[in-house]
């Protein structure tokens, strides 16, 4: 068994370096059903719902992956790969400034109007009450983690490493808007 681990984490690694942005496209869309499939069964869903799961999928591939391997690529090129605590610490902070605030704000967006299939108006209404709240919360979280990734891991590895903290994330974004409705029932 551990040596067909290895020879699948070895197969993927390889892809990773030959075809990057497929099979960082590929893991965020792979991540992102399996944390939507974990947070309909902590949400009490009894019978998956399919059609959720699959505008999860399509976020994390379609939006995920590409952003996070051309954000990467983008702040590597403009600190030249370095990895010196100042420059991760510039990293961490244009991170958390930009792509942070963000890809919550477009991820709040997307769910309420796409997943849910809500209206503009009670979009933005939610957004406006619970976006601040939201974003603080990540960034109690995410500069650790991007610490992390831009410290530790090399290039190749750092959308995989944030589409993993992301499938957290997820979880207690939709544990947090279960909690959330539950209270005003």
């Amino acid at each position: 068994m551990g040596s067909l681990v290895k020879k699948g984490l070895n197969n993927y690694v390889k892809q990773l370096q030959e075809h990057p942005l497929r099979t960082k496209v590929i893991t965020a869309g792979v991540v992102s059903a399996i944390s939507d499939v974990v947070s309909q069964k902590l949400s009490g869903i009894q019978k998956l719902q399919l059609k959720r799961l699959l505008l999860k999928v399509l976020f994390g591939a379609g939006y995920i992956g590409p952003f996070g391997h051309f954000f990467h690529l983008i702040l590597d090129k403009i600190f030249k790969g370095k990895r010196d605590t100042k420059t991760v610490a510039k990293k961490v902070l244009i991170e958390q400034c930009t792509s942070s605030p963000w890809n919550n704000l477009l991820f709040m967006i997307y769910y309420g109007l796409v997943v849910e299939g809500q209206p503009w108006v009670n979009v933005k209404a939610k957004v406006r009450k619970d976006y601040p709240s939201v974003q603080y919360t990540a960034w109690t979280i995410s500069p650790v983690v991007g610490w992390i990734n831009h410290k530790f891991l090399p290039l190749h590895f750092r959308v995989v490493f944030q589409s993993v903290a992301a499938f957290f994330w997820s979880i207690y974004l939709n544990l947090r808007a279960r909690s959330l409705a539950l209270t005003k029932a």
